[in-house]
């Protein structure tokens, strides 16, 4: 299958790309690169540094035309997204659009889009569902929610994938330190103690290498073609599957490194706890767990292949590059 995907330099793209190279898939991937490309030569793999925002060359050059595209590429996190609310407006909702509609255009059979569990909020559910309300807090959630209703109103032209994932965990190429369960382990490493803002607010986690098998399930489970439509929300996805307290967290990190944790006060509200039956319930298996990371970073870091390095930090790097 030919499959583009967009970001494909970064956190998440760096592990997914050599799983579709593994899986037989001839990738295209078209990133900004940002944060640069840690990406292995490959004889089935293009990589384009390439701006989403500009749709003159998006349409001109049909670089979007594939069998599937996986839109991973945007402005993540909310600090980072806080940074240049223009640029988070432009990137991850009116970029999204030329993308979506280009491969509408160009004859994508399957679009998947990354969305972001964080749309919801803050919720008292005890667990929320594909069907619950958005109550997005921030300019990225925001731009979050506004995308995916973009790539919604292409469902009647092409098959439709909108992942929500958890907060990801775990290692990759082109690391990040700024999401919770890597950011609290290398806390522990380099500082020999933890301090958590808060601590009581759930987050859903997925270990990255799970994360990039779901994608590449999507690719092989459309549901469209599997008689499932009246399992999912049109095409709506929830991906998490620990919710855990950052305390808990904390707890786990703190366990295996024997160090202390201190609890700071907190200005963030933001605490849900989502269900993935869904995707269970359609045949989707995670194999890994947070556990599973913090064990992984912990041996990466011992063995040299983990930094402490203001490139792993989106909010620090782009300040850097601004």
């Amino acid at each position: 299958m030919r499959v583009i995907v967009t970001g494909g330099c970064g956190y998440v793209g760096s592990v997914l790309v050599p799983k579709l190279l593994d899986a037989g898939h001839t990738v295209r991937v078209l990133d900004i690169q940002w944060f640069g490309n840690y990406l292995k030569p490959h004889p089935r793999l293009k990589v384009f540094r390439y701006d989403i925002r500009n749709p003159e060359l998006n349409t001109r050059k049909g670089i979007c035309r594939a069998d599937a595209l996986i839109h991973l590429a945007g402005i993540a996190n909310d600090p980072t997204g806080e940074l240049d609310p223009k640029l988070t407006w432009e990137t991850n909702a009116l970029a999204t659009m030329h993308v979506v509609t280009n491969a509408y255009r160009v004859g994508v059979k399957h679009f998947i889009y990354a969305s972001s569990g964080s749309v919801y909020g803050v919720s008292e559910e005890p667990e929320v569902t594909e069907r619950h309300l958005l109550f997005p807090l921030s300019e990225y959630n925001k731009t979050k929610m506004v995308a995916e209703r973009v790539v919604r109103s292409y469902r009647d032209g092409m098959d439709v994938s909108i992942v929500r994932p958890a907060t990801v965990c775990g290692w990759s190429p082109r690391m990040r330190l700024d999401v919770a369960v890597n950011a609290i382990t290398m806390m522990a490493l380099e500082k020999g103690h933890i301090e958590i803002n808060g601590g009581e607010q759930y987050r859903p986690n997925i270990h990255i290498e799970d994360m990039c098998d779901l994608y590449l399930w999507l690719l092989d489970n459309n549901p469209t073609f599997k008689g499932l439509e009246h399992l999912w929300s049109a095409g709506v996805y929830n991906a998490g599957f620990e919710n855990l307290q950052i305390k808990e967290i904390a707890a786990m990190v703190a366990e295996r490194l024997g160090v202390g944790v201190t609890a700071l006060p907190t200005v963030d509200p933001r605490s849900y706890r989502v269900n993935s039956d869904r995707l269970l319930n359609a045949g989707f298996k995670p194999k890994k767990t947070v556990a599973n990371a913090i064990d992984e970073l912990i041996a990466r870091y011992r063995a040299g292949e983990l930094t402490n390095e203001e490139r792993w930090y989106n909010l620090k790097a782009m300040k850097k590059a601004a």
